[in-house]
């Protein structure tokens, strides 16, 4: 599988534009999967159009949570395809022009291998990815807890990577049996996780893109 880096605070390429937010496209069994929208819709398209992604190439939408800064560039990407199935918690409401709209709140298959933790905490989903190395756990904000989380993604097999943002995550021990981190976005020990697992920790940024 094969993960594309759209939307961050930071960059690795210097063409591509940071903003605050959360954005990438997830390549995998042939599928192209956006996880989240960024804040904005105009640097959501150029990043991807600089990237060499066209729109009409994504099968699915996937949307962690309700906030802006993951939601704010969905109706940018949605008028130029139109024919996707957008996956959203239950709790977000709104999501319009898209061939279909299934909200989510229990654990959910959303295809050959790939599912949903379901809607924890009330506020937010995380993408599962089943890969022959373990699991691939995408998350946007991890607000309802990145152990929670874990234990979720858990029940479909050892946890091998993790991607996205872990807000306020300080719980590192927790990460000792996982292969590699891509800590990006919100995650606000971003140093810490780099000094303490080094050989685990992947660097993130608009233009990234990582290969497992």
């Amino acid at each position: 599988m094969r993960i594309k880096i759209v939307y961050d605070n930071t960059t690795f390429r210097d063409d591509l534009q940071s903003d605050w937010g959360f954005a990438a496209v997830i390549e995998i069994a042939g599928k192209r999967i956006l996880f989240d929208a960024g804040a904005d819709g105009d640097i959501l398209m150029e990043n991807m159009r600089k990237m060499s992604i066209e729109p009409s190439s994504i099968n699915t939408v996937f949307i962690s949570h309700h906030h802006f800064d993951h939601t704010g560039g969905l109706a940018s990407f949605l008028a130029k395809n139109n024919k996707v199935t957008v996956y959203v918690p239950a709790s977000l409401r709104g999501v319009r022009n898209a061939a279909k709209v299934i909200y989510v709140s229990g654990p959910l298959s959303i295809g050959d291998r790939l599912y949903s933790t379901g809607e924890l905490k009330g506020i937010e989903q995380s993408l599962i990815v089943e890969t022959e190395k373990g699991i691939v756990l995408i998350v946007g904000c991890s607000h309802p807890g990145l152990g929670e989380i874990m234990q979720a993604a858990a029940a479909h097999g050892d946890i091998y990577a993790i991607v996205g943002g872990f807000h306020g995550f300080k719980k590192y021990e927790i990460l000792e049996d996982i292969e590699y981190i891509c800590p990006t976005h919100c995650t606000q020990a971003i140093t810490q996780l780099q000094k303490r697992y080094p050989e685990k920790y992947i660097s993130g940024g608009v233009g990234k893109i990582i290969e497992f």
